[in-house]
């Protein structure tokens, strides 16, 4: 199989899809890797790093797209990219499809076989694609927080660890999971107050077990949110529901019972923010103010640390790449459910029961 790795254009992105282990591997197994000239530079691996794995450096996007038969990316295709797409093609990618309805029809036009990372499950229903990415944005989540606090980013200049005779910040997480418990660790260590809100008592109690003292657990209620937002001078949204948009937990009018300039970090933005004021925004324009709230929306956030990204991710997913190569599409998915389940489009229809459900669309 051919596979195609081409550059990343989105705004401030330095991930890579293939690091030079994968090209090794997978020329050794006799496939052909086509990487974009430029691919890897802001992850800190040069051409000449994959050309000596065997890799072909092409210097446009345009043929990386026209010859492989299967695209491996981080994010998902961009409008300039969308011609490029030729059916039959299989794409690997990032899409958080329900997100974005613009980008789910393009896709659906374009016939191509859609395989977001953020669904493929495990065997113990885990997604082992999002967990890594999740991992940095979660702790990424509190180091970008504790920045947009100072008083020179609008914030309410608060450190968020305090001094002694001086309280520490209150940091109030919507979401105890992978990107909510990462942001509870690094934001306890700094000596912050925590408190995780969360609909699964069982994932409180866990987390309750094994997080510091200065971690507080609590039930996820209209009741409960309203409280901690009173007392939030940092809030970060980590809900997920994979596949489909996150749910508005905080509204509009909600926005009255948090301090001026307190700071919101809504790492849910990917899929479509669980705040109704978050729109999406980039590393370079990172925040705005909504009723004098700062508001923090970048769509990659893992993309500012390019190379620690790079290296967590394609660990994980190169096993699924190689299977894709070396079995082909109808095999591979035929013999791997995870794989299966990360099919969000095939053949010009949705076939992720999430994703239709957002856009009303029937489902295969």
């Amino acid at each position: 199989m051919i596979v195609g790795v081409p550059k990343e254009i989105k705004s401030d992105e330095y991930r890579v899809a293939m690091i030079p282990v994968g090209v090794d591997e997978l020329t050794r197994a006799g496939h052909r890797v086509l990487m974009q000239a430029g691919a890897g530079q802001g992850s800190g691996i040069s051409d000449e790093q994959y050309a000596v794995e065997g890799a072909e450096i092409i210097a446009e996007a345009d043929q990386v797209w026209k010859r492989a038969d299967l695209i491996v990316k981080v994010k998902e295709p961009l409008p300039d990219e969308w011609p490029l797409l030729r059916s039959g093609q299989i794409v690997f990618t990032y899409f958080h499809f329900a997100a974005d309805e613009q980008l789910t029809r393009a896709i659906l036009k374009s016939g191509i076989t859609a395989i977001a990372y953020e669904t493929i499950r495990d065997a113990r229903g885990n997604l082992p694609l999002l967990t890594p990415m999740s991992e940095v944005a979660g702790r990424m989540s509190i180091q970008e927080g504790a920045k947009f606090l100072e008083r020179p980013f609008e914030g309410r200049g608060i450190l968020l660890g305090g001094v002694p005779g001086v309280l520490p910040a209150n940091v109030v997480i919507l979401g105890g999971g992978v990107v909510g418990a990462n942001a509870a660790k690094v934001a306890a260590g700094l000596g912050a107050n925590v408190t995780i809100l969360d609909i699964n008592l069982d994932r409180l109690r866990y987390l309750d077990d094994v997080m510091p003292r200065n971690v507080t657990t609590l039930f996820s209620d209209r009741h409960n949110i309203i409280y901690s937002l009173n007392r939030a001078d940092l809030l970060i949204g980590a809900v997920l529901i994979p596949g489909a948009r996150a749910p508005y937990l905080v509204r509009r009018e909600d926005l009255k019972h948090m301090m001026p300039r307190a700071v919101i970090i809504d790492v849910a933005i990917d899929q479509g923010g669980c705040v109704e004021t978050s729109r999406p925004t980039t590393h370079s324009e990172p925040t705005y103010m909504v009723d004098d709230v700062v508001h923090y929306c970048v769509t990659n956030m893992p993309g500012a640390v390019g190379r620690t990204s790079t290296y967590a991710l394609t660990n994980v997913t190169l096993p699924y790449v190689f299977q894709l190569a070396r079995k082909g599409l109808d095999r591979a998915l035929k013999e791997s459910t995870a794989l299966a389940a990360g099919v969000n489009i095939r053949d010009g229809k949705v076939t992720n029961a999430a994703v239709a459900a957002t856009f009303g669309m029937d489902c295969q």
